[in-house]
């Protein structure tokens, strides 16, 4: 392949990245559904940074300021494409992190990833490895969409711990939830006094959640089956649907809570007894490896010995 033909390659590829930025950056005719979606992004990014207050891009400088402009262009960008991203939004919900800066954290890291490949590139070339242009190419693109890709495995994995946190803080909640209701209370009275014994995140999540649901006038297992949905906790959904069903009789409610509760203590408990067997499982294996390491070095000699190698 000479040359000529590796420059026209290389300008195609450039120009059809190029083709696809803009095609994907610039404003197309809006449907129904986008342009409904754009006013309720706006209107909640209103009401979250009201006019005067002062958000957190005017306190972070200049750098912030790019960045929150940035997150907000990428999030409009998503809107118009329909790109809802559910799975990825609860788990930022979950961290408590915000959907624009993360985006804006993607794009930063994907362009960084631009230079990078590239970057690598010329220090391999000054060794004196490769000398294609299309390896550069190659390397700032696989960095780029792997630099990208990133934030969303970050967000997964705390996602997933923080998740097994919360699961286990509602099994507890429900067996202080039924203790009060053993104690004389009413349902929504037991739902509070319980989200007030410890200052977790876990139990202030519910229990901000119960307060809004006191403001807007809602019932709070409605609310907690939000805050699960939300949240992608589906053992707030289950305990919301069963207080809906019981929450007019008191003896049915704490021995649905206790049912649960112990379910879920035992769901959990499989799953450590799980995951120790696994970790069981590898520290086996690295052991025979080990063992079989040791032999090959003791045997190795007498074998070289044998046959005269």
């Amino acid at each position: 392949m000479n040359s000529f033909t590796l420059t026209a390659l290389t300008g195609a590829v450039i120009g059809l990245g190029v083709f696809l930025l803009v095609r994907a950056l610039a404003p197309g005719k809006k449907s129904v559904v986008a342009s409904v979606a754009e006013i309720d992004a706006l209107r909640a990014r209103a009401a979250a940074h009201p006019p005067g207050a002062g958000g957190p891009a005017a306190e972070a400088g200049r750098f912030g300021s790019a960045r929150a402009r940035i997150g907000a262009r990428v999030a409009d960008l998503y809107v118009r494409q329909g790109w809802e991203q559910r799975s990825l939004r609860s788990d930022l919900d979950l961290l408590e992190r915000g959907w624009e800066n993360f985006l804006a954290t993607k794009v930063l890291l994907g362009a960084a990833g631009l230079f990078f490949g590239p970057f690598l590139f010329s220090i391999v070339w000054l060794i004196g490895f490769g000398s294609s242009p299309l390896i550069p190419l190659w390397l700032a693109l696989i960095f780029a969409a792997l630099f990208f890709m990133l934030p969303d495995l970050e967000v997964r994995r705390d996602a997933a711990a923080k998740r097994r946190d919360l699961r286990r803080v509602v099994g507890a909640y429900l067996d202080l939830v039924a203790m009060n209701l053993a104690g004389g209370r009413g349902l929504p009275e037991a739902l509070k006094a319980a989200s007030e014994v410890g200052d977790g995140w876990a139990l202030r999540r519910i229990r901000d959640t119960l307060a809004d649901a006191r403001i807007t006038g809602h019932s709070q297992w409605h609310a907690l089956g939000q805050l699960g949905t939300r949240l992608g906790v589906d053992e707030l959904k289950d305990l919301s649907a069963s207080l809906a069903l019981v929450a007019d009789d008191g003896a049915k409610v704490r021995s649905s809570l206790a049912s649960r509760a112990e379910t879920m203590r035992h769901r959990e408990l499989a799953e450590i007894e799980g995951s120790a067997g696994e970790k069981s499982q590898s520290m086996l294996v690295a052991q025979l490896m080990l063992c079989a390491g040791f032999l090959v070095f003791l045997i190795y000699p007498a074998a070289m010995r044998v046959f005269q190698i």
